[in-house]
C-alpha cells in the first residue's frame, strides 16, 4: 500500500462519520467490513508513513472504530512479541493485574514459589479502566506485569466482562473486568522492559496522528463558515481580525501535522523514534487548546450544538489530548529521555541529525 491508495480508505473512512456514536459496536464493525470488503486495510508490513496518515484520515473523519489502536500499538505490538495478530479492530490496555502462571514450574529454585512456569500461559484477574472500544475489539492486548517480569497477552471478548464507558465525545472507554481468566500459552509472551517504554510512546502517537487529523478538520469547518457568514454587510473572512485568528489557526494544525509526519519518518530509526514519538505527543497535546478556542471563537455559539459538526471534532480533541498523557507528561518523558540518553545527545535529538 502506498500513499495513492490512500484514497480508497479515505473515502470509506468519509462514508462512515464519527456522529455515528448511539450504537458504537454496531458503528465499528459495519466501518471495519466496508474496510475489508474495499481491501483498504494495510498489511502488517505497509510503510509506517502510511499507517499514520491513515491514522490522521480517521481522526480527520472521526472515525468510529479503533483503527489507531489497532494500526499503531496492537499490531505492532503483537508483531514485535511473536504473538499472532488477529484479523480484525484490537485495543490496546496498560495497568497493574494480578498475574499467576496456570503451570507453575514447582522445580524451581529461581524467586518465591509461583515465579517461574513450565510454560507461559496464565491465570488473570482485575480491572483494567476506560479500554478504548473494547466493547467492539476482537482482541485487547494487554502490557502489564507478570510473575517473572512485563508480560504482553491477547484476551479474546468471552474471557472478560465489560463495563461500558465513553469520553467526552461518547467514544467507547470501557473497563475490562477479569475474574481468574485463563489466557493459553499462544496469547502470552513474556516481553523486555523496553517493550513497557515502545508501547508509552506508541500510544502517544496514535493520539497526536488523530488529533493531527480532528485539527485540520477544525480548519476546513472554521474557514468554511467564516466565509459562509456575514456580518455588516460582508463574509466574516473579509474582517482583518477574523483573518488573524485563522492564521492562528492553520499556524497551530500544521505544527502538529509537521510534528506527526517528522514522528513517522522516525519510525524506521530504532534510536529516534521514541523521542519523535513524545514530541509529536506533546506538540499535538500543547496545540489542542488553540485549535478548539479559536475554531469555536470564530462559529460563535453554534459550533457547540449538536447541529453543528465542529463539535464532533473538538470533543474528540478535548478527550484524546490527556488520554496517555497531556502536554505536561510529555514534556516529562521527554526530560527524562535526553537525561536517560547522555551527555552531548540533546542537539542531536533535537535536529535529528545523528552526526551534529
Amino acid at each position: 500500500m502506498t500513499t495513492d491508495h490512500l484514497r480508497t480508505p479515505a473515502a470509506v473512512l468519509a462514508r462512515h462519520p464519527g456522529d455515528a456514536l448511539d450504537k458504537p459496536a454496531a458503528a465499528a464493525r459495519a466501518l471495519w467490513d466496508a474496510l475489508t470488503t474495499a481491501d483498504a486495510l494495510p498489511p502488517p508490513d505497509t510503510d509506517p508513513h502510511v499507517l499514520v496518515a491513515l491514522v490522521r484520515e480517521a481522526g480527520h473523519h472521526g472515525c468510529p472504530a479503533p483503527l489507531a489502536e489497532t494500526l499503531l500499538l496492537a499490531g505492532p505490538l503483537l508483531a514485535r512479541a511473536g504473538l499472532a495478530v488477529p484479523n480484525g479492530p484490537l485495543t490496546f490496555a496498560r495497568g497493574p493485574l494480578d498475574v499467576r502462571f496456570a503451570n507453575v514450574d514447582s522445580a524451581s529454585r529461581v524467586g518465591p514459589p509461583g515465579a517461574a512456569g513450565t510454560d507461559d500461559a496464565v491465570h488473570v484477574s482485575g480491572t483494567l479502566s476506560r479500554v478504548p472500544w473494547a466493547r467492539a475489539a476482537q482482541a485487547v492486548v494487554v502490557l502489564t506485569e507478570g510473575p517473572g517480569g512485563p508480560v504482553l497477552l491477547a484476551l479474546e471478548p468471552d474471557e472478560y466482562r465489560l463495563l461500558e464507558g465513553a469520553n467526552l465525545a461518547g467514544e467507547p472507554r470501557d473497563g475490562v473486568v477479569l475474574t481468574d481468566t485463563a489466557v493459553p500459552t499462544e496469547r502470552v509472551r513474556r516481553v523486555p522492559e523496553a517493550v513497557l517504554a515502545e508501547a508509552e510512546w506508541r500510544a502517544g502517537l496514535a493520539r497526536a496522528a488523530l488529533i493531527a487529523g480532528a485539527a485540520r478538520r477544525c480548519v476546513e469547518l472554521t474557514v468554511a463558515h467564516t466565509a459562509a457568514r456575514s456580518q455588516f454587510g460582508r463574509p466574516l473572512s473579509h474582517f482583518q481580525a477574523v483573518k488573524q485568528e485563522e492564521a492562528k489557526l492553520i499556524e497551530e494544525a500544521a505544527l502538529v501535522g509537521a510534528a506527526v509526519e517528522a514522528a513517522a519518518t522516525a519510525l524506521g530509526d530504532p534510536g529516534g523514534a521514541a523521542f519523535a514519538a513524545q514530541a509529536a505527543a506533546a506538540q499535538a497535546s500543547a496545540s489542542v487548546g488553540e485549535i478548539t478556542r479559536i475554531a469555536h471563537q470564530l462559529h460563535g455559539a453554534i459550533g457547540f450544538t449538536e447541529l453543528s459538526p465542529l463539535r464532533l471534532a473538538t470533543t474528540r480533541l478535548w478527550s484524546w489530548r490527556d488520554e496517555d498523557g497531556n502536554e505536561q507528561a510529555w514534556f516529562a518523558r521527554i526530560g527524562r529521555h535526553v537525561v536517560e540518553s547522555g551527555t552531548g545527545r540533546l542537539w542531536p535529538l533535537v535536529t535529528g541529525n545523528p552526526a551534529a
